[in-house]
């Protein structure tokens, strides 16, 4: 396949010579290369071909892959790979190009850590800038990750390069139709679904890129492919702690909807006033992404700003010192909320189906997945069946169960402390088991016992009867749970029993209060018991389900009415 020459290097085209092989990329091999009519050195990649498709299909494939790339080669921009020309050498297409002397930002990062915020910026800046020149042009991208970014050494240009699976805007894709391409952990879950591709698809590569940049991982990043996808399409968006100073650019770029994500244009600014201020600003128009962060939000509604509903919610006291718990009664009994979509479960598992099915990975593995084969250990969270809302941490008993109750532990009893725990007497009427260390803390009508720092919360209140019993107010406060747990997720309610009296069970995980804080997961269980309503619930990180499934467990179990 080529000529040999001086050397035993490869002459492709008659004029560039091959003389070692520094990388691969989408689809081919990069080589360090000489221009020998013009004298100046160059990189070139050769696509490999696929043996594997008929001889109609590979030619089909070569003559896109020709027509794409003369399409990239008219893209002039300081900060994408300048093509200098696609030539065609034994059957098998070559994309020459400018050589760029210095590591890709994966090879940075893993050499040097991950870069600081203001180093971002300048990354995120020059990118969307040069994505923005591409889109103009009708191409897109479609495989934005830090290994095909280039750091250029001496000058530190970043430069956008591997435009191998690029997709001219109308045309049919360089690859074969239905099949996947790009890297998953930067992949827009509407490009993983197949059901769209459009420049807001390089956006999101791109808002996955800076968290990467920023912390060393991408926030989608899972020990398996099954993982990956479902953190892309269905799980919470969790960007790191270090993204918290670009974090309205992240979440912008990380909105799930296309229609919604933030611009290239209105993000290039928003970056560039963080460089000039060191603050960055909000999204244009009131823009806020879905799941984004924060206390105290504005919800815009029929084109008005409305504060988040007050709703009961065992998380709402969870406030940093000196926000007061929200007013009124704790359960209530006002018009249900306006319907919402259908839930999203039974959609993303059609997502999750069909991205599998275009990379070329079995329903059993997305089968395997939902069932819990991501565990406990899973970045980001518990495993979860996007179905039913159900978390990878075994269910309640409902009435089904033999047993009304859970299940015992030795030397638990009503006013029995395991070791480790000790038997608080509340003034409020009750006592039950706490973690030894934790500290009471009253605020309004609920009673909290938190661990050092707040990390764990246990919350107990006692109320009259309230409309439907514990499940009615269990599923209000549920129907009401994105109002008031930033980012709430895999809720449900479960009828049960405690200790023979009617109960409900209520299980689900949120974004936290701050990005700084992290995701949460929160146990809630509410009883009827001699005319006075029961709530006992313990909030904890979603890396310490185990943890806090424990001090749920032991307190409910130890509960006693009357102190």
């Amino acid at each position: 396949m080529g000529t040999e020459g001086a050397g035993g290097f490869r002459l492709i085209a008659g004029r560039y010579r091959l003389e070692e092989r520094v990388g691969r990329g989408g689809m081919g091999v990069v080589w360090r290369a000489s221009d020998e009519v013009l004298g100046r050195r160059v990189a070139v990649k050769e696509f490999l071909p696929d043996d594997s498709l008929p001889d109609d299909d590979a030619r089909r494939r070569r003559e896109r892959t020709f027509r794409e790339a003369r399409a990239v080669c008219q893209l002039r921009h300081p900060h994408i790979i300048v093509v200098h020309d696609v030539v065609e050498h034994d059957g098998r297409p070559y994309l020459v190009m400018e050589l760029v002397d210095g590591p890709s930002l994966a090879e940075r990062i893993a050499r040097d850590g991950p870069v600081g915020p203001a180093e971002a910026a300048r990354i995120g800046i020059a990118l969307l800038s040069a994505v923005h020149t591409a889109h103009e042009a009708g191409v897109l991208h479609r495989d934005i990750k830090p290994a095909n970014v280039l750091i250029e050494s001496g000058t530190d240009r970043v430069v956008l390069t591997d435009f191998g699976i690029a997709q001219v805007e109308g045309a049919t894709t360089l690859t074969e139709t239905g099949s996947f391409v790009g890297s998953p952990e930067y992949t827009a879950p509407e490009r993983m679904s197949g059901l769209r591709t459009g420049p807001e698809s390089d956006l999101w590569s791109l808002g996955a890129l800076l968290c990467t940049a920023l912390s060393g991982e991408s926030p989608f990043r899972r020990d398996s492919l099954g993982g990956i996808l479902h953190a892309v399409v269905s799980a919470e968006i969790r960007p790191p702690a270090e993204a918290e100073p670009l974090l309205p650019v992240v979440l912008g770029l990380l909105e799930r909807d296309p229609d919604l994500r933030l611009g290239a244009a209105d993000a290039e600014r928003m970056l560039r006033t963080y460089l000039e201020t060191g603050r960055t600003p909000a999204a244009p128009g009131g823009h806020r992404p879905a799941g984004a962060h924060g206390i105290g939000r504005l919800h815009r509604i029929g084109g008005r700003t409305h504060k988040p509903p007050v709703a009961y919610s065992p998380t709402r006291p969870d406030l940093p010192e000196g926000v007061p718990p929200p007013p009124g009664p704790a359960h209530p009994t006002a018009q249900p909320p306006p319907a919402r979509p259908a839930p999203r479960g039974a959609l993303v598992a059609s997502l999750l189906v069909a991205a599998l099915a275009g990379a070329g990975v079995s329903a059993a593995v997305l089968l395997l997945h939902q069932s819990g084969g991501a565990g406990d250990g899973t970045p980001g969270g518990t495993a979860t069946t996007p179905a039913t809302g159900t978390t990878g941490t075994p269910p309640f008993p409902t009435p089904a169960t033999p047993s009304p109750g859970r299940t015992s532990r030795p030397g638990t009893g009503a006013h029995t402390a395991p070791s480790g725990y000790r038997t608080a007497h509340d003034p409020a009427g009750f006592s039950l088991a706490v973690p030894e260390g934790f500290t009471r803390s009253p605020r309004g009508e609920r009673v909290y016992y938190l661990s050092p720092g707040q990390t764990f919360r246990l919350g107990v209140k006692v109320t009259g009867p309230q409309p439907g019993g514990p499940r009615g107010v269990l599923e209000r406060s549920a129907a009401a749970g994105p109002e008031n747990n930033p980012g709430y997720h895999d809720g449900r309610v479960t009828p049960t029993t405690h200790a023979g009296h009617r109960a409900a069970f209520w299980e689900f995980t949120w974004n936290g209060f701050s990005a700084a804080e992290g995701p949460r997961h929160t146990y809630d269980l509410c009883w009827e018991e001699n005319g006075r309503l029961y709530d006992v619930w313990v909030s904890a990180p979603a890396g310490k389900v185990r943890e806090a499934r424990e001090y749920f467990d032991v307190a409910v179990d130890t509960f006693s009415a009357g102190g």
